[in-house]
């Protein structure tokens, strides 16, 4: 029986999947554990291979490969990690490493890329686009990231992870110049404006209250928050400039919106209008946004389609 498996890596937890076909209706399981990243990269190591020993004794099952889903980018010049929220990941062969430990064949895709992959195969891409070519996928919630997915000419999907391993990262481009300073190093990066985080910060600055996104965004809709509105028109101005670049360079068939930013409605509709002001088209703008189908379920998924 062919199956397919799937590790996303988090910060605090590893989750596990196995698939007896591409669906989301073919589980035949999942499983969490702790990441216990603290403890080191030979730690996260060794639970990364507790999670499918636990697979294998629960489903009395194999793997031919497996797919990873990651925190970060696998260079492929160096090697090694990079990138990675998890620092303890940065710099170390992870690859090299768990092909040793698993004496299998895997593949590695950061997070962006596995949700990217799995709305393309197994979510909302498939319903609304299915003739699709390029698919690109966004995550705006704490950070902003991005993945490619290009249909082959056998007609299979495979995410696009570039030369250098960044393909999709559009959170560092920069998008306000001599704007915030961004942990990479420039600033008035696009995750230093349309964040969340970075919409909270500019609200507070403006200000001089703290406030969760969703009550930014409810005093907006209720009219009561004059700064709410100065916040929310500034992330749908800079969120219209930032995905026009994507547009230009990719022109794909459809951008899914993930994480928790990207739930925000207006994105849509007026965010979409901001676009059109940007893209090289004569103000025209038929690329499909589209609403995620997966959840939480997509980084998993993602990573079993590797």
């Amino acid at each position: 029986m062919t199956t397919y498996w799937g590790i996303d890596l988090g910060g605090t937890k590893i989750e596990g999947v196995v698939m007896t076909a591409p669906s989301p209706d073919a589980v035949l399981i999942r499983k969490r554990i702790d990441t216990e990243a603290d403890k080191g990269y030979d730690h996260i190591l060794n639970q990364i291979v507790r999670l499918i020993e636990l697979l294998k004794a629960e489903t009395g099952l194999t793997p031919e490969r497996i797919g990873f889903g990651t925190p970060g980018t696998f260079d492929p010049a160096r090697q090694a990690m990079k990138n990675c929220n998890t620092t303890v990941l940065n710099g170390k062969p992870m690859k090299q490493d768990l092909t040793r430990l698993l004496g299998l064949p895997i593949e590695v895709a950061n997070d962006a890329n596995c949700f990217a992959l799995a709305e393309a195969t197994l979510g909302i891409v498939p319903d609304v686009v299915p003739d699709y070519q390029t698919v690109f996928g966004v995550i705006m919630g704490t950070g902003v990231g991005g993945g490619i997915v290009v249909r082959g000419k056998d007609g299979r999907p495979f995410v696009l992870n570039g030369f250098q391993g960044i393909g999709g990262e559009w959170g560092h481009n920069i998008l306000e110049e001599n704007g915030y300073p961004c942990y990479c190093g420039k600033r008035g990066c696009t995750e230093q404006v349309i964040s969340g985080p970075a919409l909270q910060r500019y609200h507070q600055q403006i200000s001089g209250e703290v406030k969760t996104m969703q009550t930014i965004m409810e005093g907006f809709s209720a009219g009561t928050d004059l700064f709410a509105s100065q916040t929310v028109n500034r992330m749908l101005e800079y969120f219209g400039r930032a995905v026009s670049v994507i547009i230009n360079i990719l022109d794909p068939d459809a951008i899914v919106l993930g994480g928790g930013v990207g739930n925000v409605d207006l994105l849509y509709t007026e965010g979409v209008e901001r676009a059109k002001k940007y893209i090289f088209n004569n103000g025209e703008l038929h690329t499909r946004f589209l609403k995620p189908k997966l959840g939480d379920s997509a980084g998993v998924f993602g990573a079993a389609m590797l």
